[in-house]
């Protein structure tokens, strides 16, 4: 009996399925799985065949990521959209534009560097000049006296 021509297509169980067709496909069902199961277990024990092959010629996962990137990259450079863009950028780098505006940019770029050089350079002469410079001496209390005598006289200058 062959359920396949039966099913819907979308998933469900058609109504017309009798309980003996139930019992059939879940029979089946479960052989299915357990030849899925089998082939998950062959197939990782080809895998850990194939590796321990690997590690016996000398191959490691770095050398095998190594091969696998150089190879790719190979493939990136050989390729036509590479290509094309490679030759643009080599057209555009021997433009009298980009190597104005090179020219510019590494201009600037001493400015900038020579100017920073300099703020630097008297930033530090100043923190220097102040460490030079002797500390304030602690206020006096004679300074304070003659204040609250100036504040007495003033307060008391209304009354004469």
């Amino acid at each position: 009996m062959n359920f396949s021509s039966r099913g819907t297509g979308n998933g469900c169980t058609p109504p017309e399925l009798t309980e003996e067709d139930k019992e059939n496909l879940q029979t089946e069902l479960g052989k299915v799985e357990d030849e899925i199961q089998t082939l998950r277990q062959v197939l990782l024990a080809k895998e850990k065949y194939a590796a321990d092959i690997r590690r016996q010629l000398g191959f490691t996962p770095m050398a095998s990521l190594k091969e696998s990137l150089s190879k790719g990259w190979q493939d990136v450079q050989t390729s036509s959209p590479y290509l094309t863009a490679s030759a643009t950028l080599d057209d555009i780098s021997h433009s009298s534009a980009y190597l104005r505006t090179k020219e510019s940019f590494t201009y600037a770029g001493h400015v900038t560097s020579s100017a920073l050089s300099n703020v630097g350079e008297a930033f530090t002469r100043r923190l220097a000049e102040m460490r030079a410079l002797p500390l304030p001496s602690p206020p006096r209390s004679d300074f304070y006296q003659n204040i609250n005598i100036i504040t007495l006289c003033e307060c008391f200058s209304f009354m004469f």
